[in-house]
């Protein structure tokens, strides 16, 4: 059986499990008893403690420690021997420029695209405010997440995993070693050795995958409460699904095609072990080996390409945020009858576009991002503890779109660096994703 489908087939068993202990956990409840006492009888159920906050929990916590141990010596040396193969190192503007330029679009797009259907369907009518409470994290100044780009200890950087403060060391470490000669080559082909070493982990701990997606998911399942999908949270949630998948769709497939000039069918079915463990891990970063082996061996992206553009995607990239800060914004303006102008929604626009760079690296990034939107356009920040209740099922689902974007910068900006493989693109190894 092939990894996707196995994953696939493990989610779904995982999500029916997870529904089975939310049931039991329901049954245990005596009728009429606060939300909050039910939960604590479920918690110390048997079965919660046993398997939800046992099994599952650690399962699931094994399976994401395991991608994260990869992720600072996957972008490292995948970056390095990326760079220090450049012929040019020049090219390597160019590839920012590209890359950077991508992503704001996509996230513009992202933005405009969520806060039109917001404004069409809605969902934020009729819903009570209630006493939602939300405590929002200071925002770095934007000057400072600028000074820090550049480590001042690069070996702190990878212990704390600042992304782009590896990523900085890594593009210095390659040109160094490009313009060191002979003596350069050397260290380049001792990292292009541990690069393959690497890789090798990856095909050892994605053999796992399986069984870590389904404690993740069964656990997701279990503690979630589905009593609030009822009325205008409800449409909240499915308004936000649908313009993720809309999105991934449309504007994705759209830039596959007309900008890359690639069947965007096989760009889906190349990524789909990638988006499959996004969704159940939610977090770009840990997913970051898979879809770095996705690009390369189902796309057929060269490593001189993904090495850069999808670290830094994983990074600073989040047009599935940005969905959820759009229709999240409008959300609660509807909640609380106020009529945003113009002026307010493409403030919204520019502010979430732009952060989505400044706030790179910094934990909970997307409610920081949105108590930012909201401030500007002068709406409650403790609003947000409307929406925490069921934002650990779009989080998942909007992690799975982050990482398709990743992929499809990087397969548009190889094509225009002649950095293909065409061959591997139109005939993508869905059957043997991991294979050498």
């Amino acid at each position: 059986m092939n990894l996707s489908l196995k994953i696939l087939i493990f989610m779904v068993a995982g999500a029916l499990v997870g529904v089975l202990f939310l049931q039991f956990g329901d049954y245990q409840c005596a009728k009429g008893i606060t939300k909050e006492a039910c939960s604590a009888i479920q918690d110390d159920s048997w079965a919660y403690t046993y398997f939800v906050n046992g099994i599952f929990d650690v399962g699931g916590s094994w399976f994401i420690n395991a991608l994260k141990m990869l992720m600072v010596p996957l972008v490292l040396v995948s970056l390095v021997c990326g760079v220090s193969s450049l012929a040019d190192p020049s090219k390597l503007g160019k590839l920012s420029l590209k890359s950077i330029g991508l992503y704001l679009l996509t996230t513009a797009i992202a933005l405009t695209g969520a806060l039109t259907l917001a404004s069409i369907f809605k969902p934020g009518v009729g819903m009570p405010v209630g006493e939602a409470t939300f405590d929002a994290s200071d925002k770095p100044p934007l000057t400072k997440v600028l000074i820090d780009i550049i480590p001042t200890n690069p070996f702190e950087a990878m212990v704390a995993a600042n992304m782009l403060q590896i990523i900085v060391f890594a593009i210095l470490i390659g040109l160094a070693i490009t313009m060191a000669g002979e003596k350069g080559k050397r260290i380049g082909n001792w990292f292009n050795d541990v690069n393959k070493v690497v890789m090798e982990l990856v095909n050892i701990i994605m053999r796992f995958a399986p069984y870590g997606v389904f404690f993740l998911i069964a656990k997701t399942f279990a503690e979630f409460p589905f009593s609030d999908l009822a009325g205008s949270l409800g449409s909240y949630f499915l308004l936000v699904i649908v313009a993720l998948i809309l999105h991934a769709l449309i504007t994705y497939g759209a830039l596959i095609t007309f900008l890359a000039r690639l069947n965007p069918i096989n760009f889906f079915k190349g990524m789909w072990p990638a988006m499959l463990t996004a969704f159940g891990t939610s977090s770009s970063n840990a997913t970051l080996p898979v879809t770095m082996r996705c690009v390369e061996k189902n796309l057929g992206v060269h490593r001189n390409t993904y090495s850069f553009t999808l670290p830094l995607g994983a990074t600073i990239n989040m047009d599935g945020t940005a969905i959820m800060q759009g229709i999240a914004t409008l959300f609660i303006a509807q909640a609380y009858s106020v009529d945003l102008s113009m002026a307010q929604l493409l403030t919204v626009v520019l502010t979430a576009t732009l952060a989505s760079i400044g706030t790179a690296g910094v934990p909970s990034v997307g409610l920081i991002l949105l108590a930012g939107v909201l401030t500007q356009v002068n709406l409650p920040v403790e609003a947000i503890g409307m929406i925490l209740g069921i934002d650990r099922l779009l989080d998942m689902t909007r992690t799975a779109v982050n990482i398709t974007g990743d992929a499809a910068v990087s397969v548009i900006v190889a094509k225009s660096e002649n950095e293909l493989d065409k061959d591997v693109y139109n005939h993508p190894k869905i059957h043997t994703e991991f294979d050498d």
